[in-house]
């Protein structure tokens, strides 16, 4: 059945116009009530239509034309579609690409600011190892004179006991001269009081022993001399006495003194092999912060590097998409191009 009736001039609306009314008159082309974006009529759209077709130098005059118009319509409906899909699947590719490379760019940073960090943390990690290092060396030179310290003070307490040893055999010498002296003396006085009775005995006695009287007294002069040369060694060994014993207390003064500066000493090397210790334990300190140090930096380059792979790879998937919306594009025009040409070889057959 062949549609006879009155239709709207602008391809895409074709609305059906009314009849002439009861006076008749000229026929209407397009609708008066209908609206299109801009608030422009069918008239409009059409004259503009009309105009594109003029630009592609196609024949806008003819009526069999509005039909390929229509079927170049549908096609390039047809071909906006997947375009549209296209340009948003390209969109997306772009925007996360986008994410991608901003993503990739803050991790470059954090691995950059990590990097910074570790090589900062080796910095201090190495000064401080070179701070325990120094007062290691400190520590064993202390130590060091510590021990000669040491080694002298024993051996002036080794000295003070030796004298002290010496003054001490010196004070059993003496005792024992006097010892001697005091029998010495009591020896005399032993003789002296047999002096004595050879006197008494000589005075009883002297018409008979004269001779004996006289030698009597002589020997009692020479007793009485000794006596009195055992009084002053006596006294000699009682001040010899009291120099040893002066001489003995200044030598335990010595050793004590000796002693305290040993003890001294010991805990000054006791001092400084703690702070050895401590020394160490900071540099074995330092050396693990390091090693720390080194294994984060180790795994911050890793991190870098696998950042900048995702970037390389997003970019080769950029630059991919870009080929394949290139590819698109191309494809797109060389089909417009193909309806185009087709649409101009039918109204030239048509002609």
């Amino acid at each position: 059945m062949i549609d006879e009736a009155a239709r709207c001039g602008y391809s895409k609306c074709r609305a059906e116009l009314p009849p002439p009314g009861p006076q008749g008159g000229r026929r209407r082309s397009f609708c008066r009530e209908t609206r299109w974006p801009g608030g422009r009529t069918c008239a409009q759209m059409a004259r503009a239509e009309r105009d594109a077709l003029d630009a592609l130098g196609l024949d806008s005059g003819r009526s069999s034309f509005r039909l390929d118009a229509d079927r170049l319509r549908e096609h390039v409906d047809a071909v906006r579609a997947p375009v549209t899909e296209l340009a948003a699947a390209l969109d997306a590719v772009m925007a996360r690409l986008e994410e991608v490379e901003g993503a990739a760019l803050t991790a470059v940073e954090a691995a950059n600011r990590g990097a910074a960090e570790a090589e900062a943390a080796r910095v201090e990690a190495q000064q401080a190892r070179e701070r325990a290092e120094r007062e290691t060396r400190e520590a064993r030179e202390r130590s060091a004179r510590a021990v000669e310290e040491r080694t002298a003070a024993v051996e002036r307490a080794t000295a003070a006991a030796r004298q002290a040893l010496e003054a001490t055999e010196a004070l059993g010498a003496a005792r024992q001269a006097v010892e001697e002296a005091v029998a010495s003396r009591q020896a005399a006085e032993e003789r002296a009081a047999a002096a004595a009775r050879q006197t008494a005995e000589a005075e009883r006695g002297a018409q008979e022993a004269a001779v004996r009287a006289g030698r009597a007294d002589a020997e009692n002069a020479a007793a009485q001399a000794r006596s009195q040369e055992w009084r002053a060694e006596s006294e000699e060994r009682r001040a010899e006495l009291v120099a040893v014993r002066a001489e003995l207390s200044a030598c335990a003064s010595a050793r004590d003194d000796a002693s305290r500066r040993a003890t001294a000493a010991t805990a000054a090397l006791a001092g400084e092999q703690e702070a050895r210790q401590r020394a160490e334990r900071e540099l074995t300190g330092a050396r693990a912060r390091l090693d720390a140090e080194a294994a984060l930096r180790a795994r911050a380059d890793v991190e870098l590097e696998r950042m900048r792979d995702e970037v390389e790879q997003a970019r080769s998937d950029a630059r991919q998409a870009r080929e394949d919306l290139t590819a698109l594009r191309e494809q797109g025009a060389n089909e417009l191009r193909a309806l185009v040409a087709a649409v101009q070889g039918a109204t030239v057959k048509d002609s």
